[in-house]
């Protein structure tokens, strides 16, 4: 992936932005917070107020088999915790995992805003606008132990991901590799993308990887759609910030946390569930015939085939 410095809102609007490749920005103006963000500083800023994290014993986090558990903690508490390799106190294993992703007030209906959720620690922080303030849609707070890797997954907002303090190595993968990332929803069934098992995966080599280290005010842009998964090589705090780039009615109102397919595309994914239902109807070699011209015409009207 490659490393921009300096780069300006006119020059990533005119020339990066609509190349739709992740980018990661480097020298950006961040505020104080990649310096003042220590764990002392962080864990007394917010004082104790409760905040609902995921527990892990294992560093790979799974979302679909959920191999983790949510607890609530005092948030300086969490910090300190989240900074420990190994806990004198814990819930599962002294050598448990914690990862924190902020939510909404009330998560089924607010999306997470660190200027409601955290507003002492988002006077540290300067987000680059590089969008407009409409189009504004969440910023997300992230907190993550040493080690802890995230599920394969996209989502449908162009993002920012702000690195303030700790390193991230980032794997992303490109939309038109979906075919080859074994999806379940928005998310990938392959983990472990270093050692994938090649025999339950085996059209997973065919897919294209894309890779970036992270630094402390390094910023990597997420374009909508990009799949992308997360390695936290050091205790580190980050911050994502969403925003719409398509028209606002495009958008699932009831999605709190950008990851829910645009209306028109859920609309258009039950009316192919419905003509699969009704090719059943017919005996298995009409079947197999007309849905082999259905993906031929999926292909001919929806395919692109300009860009790498």
């Amino acid at each position: 992936v490659e490393r921009l410095d300096g780069m300006t809102r006119e020059r990533f609007l005119r020339d990066i932005y609509p190349r739709r490749k992740p980018v990661v920005l480097t020298g950006m103006e961040l505020g104080p917070c990649t310096t003042k963000w220590t764990v002392d500083y962080l864990s007394q800023a917010e004082g104790s107020k409760e905040v609902k994290i995921h527990v892990s014993t294992v560093p790979q986090m799974d979302f679909l088999s959920k191999n983790f558990v949510y607890r609530t903690l005092p948030f300086d508490v969490f910090v300190r915790r989240a900074a420990e390799v190994n806990h004198q106190e814990y819930f599962l294993s002294e050598d448990e995992k914690y990862y924190l992703r902020s939510v909404g007030e009330d998560a089924r209906k607010d999306v997470a805003d660190i200027t409601k959720q955290f507003p002492v620690l988002a006077k540290d922080v300067q987000i680059p606008e590089y969008f407009e303030k409409e189009q504004f849609f969440s910023s997300v707070f992230r907190i993550s132990s040493a080690g802890l890797q995230l599920w394969t997954h996209y989502d449908v907002m162009d993002n920012f991901l702000i690195q303030v303090t700790g390193k991230k190595r980032v794997v992303l993968y490109s939309p038109r590799d979906a075919p080859y990332l074994y999806l379940s929803g928005t998310k990938s069934e392959v983990l472990d993308v270093d050692n994938p098992d090649m025999k339950k995966y085996p059209l997973f080599v065919k897919a294209k990887r894309y890779q970036c280290f992270l630094e402390a005010g390094d910023v990597l842009f997420i374009p909508a759609l990009w799949f992308h998964n997360v390695i936290s090589e050091e205790f580190g705090v980050a911050l994502n910030v969403f925003w719409k780039h398509l028209p606002a009615e495009s958008y699932d109102k009831t999605d709190t946390y950008g990851n829910k397919d645009p209306m028109a595309a859920s609309r258009a994914i039950q009316i192919l569930d419905r003509a699969l239902k009704t090719l059943e109807e017919l005996p298995e070699e009409y079947r197999d015939f007309y849905a082999r011209r259905m993906v031929l015409r999926i292909q001919e009207k929806a395919y692109r085939n300009d860009y790498g």
